[in-house]
């Protein structure tokens, strides 16, 4: 009888030990919402169903995402910026690069206006253009909407790509926490406008202004035809637990099923598009020196 007992202790053990090492991985993902609609769910659908590895997908912004990341309190993030040298928060994160996005002045479906420059841009922010017929539209205020703060990504990069000046103050109609209440706020007043990135852009029902007379298309954004975009990262701890398995996961984001997801989500793969690194830099040192920046 103690024999039997025992086997069925020993079997209950193994069967125990099975289910424990049978359950699956999961990594925790927070960050800003524009990479998770540009590629980051598809990517871990498809990274799920090759490996069985569970992503737990989580909001909050690029700052959370990096932060979280860099103190260990999230196996990875993502982020539509690159990390603040000045801020102690985000020194542990390392950031690697998987897409480009693009930055899109977005309006209601109805408003008349087709095309924006980058010196209108400007004046928007800047508040020198606060009537719609500043812009060939109808003879209206301007709600101009915008991210709290300067560190957002829609934000930082915005003033880097336009002003070239990361301490830009903004003049807006209203400033809200992220980019959702911001598209939202377009998408029922014909009179809003504001900035936010393709990825996100595309999943509304807005119209996307055209930049110095280029549409922000897959091919205007890969050839470096469209004026404003900039890299989505992933952020990683090499201190984290899941280090490890966090690569393994980079690793397929850069592989060519990863870059197939991406692509086919409509965004353009950063191996893809390594040109655009150089063309930026360019097109930022011949503003600069056009004075295009100077307020």
């Amino acid at each position: 009888m103690k024999s039997l007992i025992s086997l069925f202790a020993i079997g209950l053990l193994l069967n125990m030990g099975q289910a424990i090492a049978a359950e699956p991985i999961t990594l925790k993902w927070v960050g800003c919402g524009i990479s998770k609609k540009a590629f980051m769910k598809e990517l871990a659908a498809g990274y799920q169903k090759k490996t069985g590895v569970i992503i737990d997908i989580q909001g909050g912004g690029a700052t959370r995402g990096i932060r979280e990341t860099a103190a260990n309190n999230s196996d990875m993030g993502g982020s539509c910026r690159y990390k603040i040298g000045s801020a102690p928060k985000e020194s542990r994160a390392i950031l690697e690069p998987v897409a480009w996005d693009a930055l899109v002045v977005i309006v209601h479906p109805d408003n008349p206006v087709e095309n924006i420059t980058f010196d209108q841009i400007r004046g928007l922010y800047l508040g020198k253009i606060t009537n719609w017929k500043q812009l060939g539209g109808n003879d209206a205020p301007i709600r101009l909407m915008a991210r709290k703060g300067k560190i957002s990504g829609v934000g930082r990069a915005l003033r880097k790509l336009v002003f070239a000046n990361y301490n830009q103050k903004f003049k807006a109609t209203e400033f809200v926490k992220s980019s959702g209440p911001l598209e939202k706020a377009v998408v029922k007043d014909i009179n809003a406008i504001g900035v936010t990135g393709i990825s996100s852009a595309r999943k509304r029902n807005v119209k996307n202004l055209k930049l110095d007379g280029k549409e922000p298309s897959y091919d205007n954004i890969r050839k470096g035809e469209y004026g404003l975009y900039r890299p989505l990262y992933l952020a990683m701890n090499s201190q984290g637990k899941q280090y490890a398995e966090v690569k393994k996961f980079i690793k397929y984001a850069h592989s060519r099923e990863g870059r197939d997801i991406i692509r086919n989500n409509g965004t353009v793969p950063y191996l893809e598009a390594l040109k655009l690194v150089l063309t930026q830099v360019k097109q930022e040192e011949r503003a600069s020196e056009r004075g295009l920046y100077r307020n």
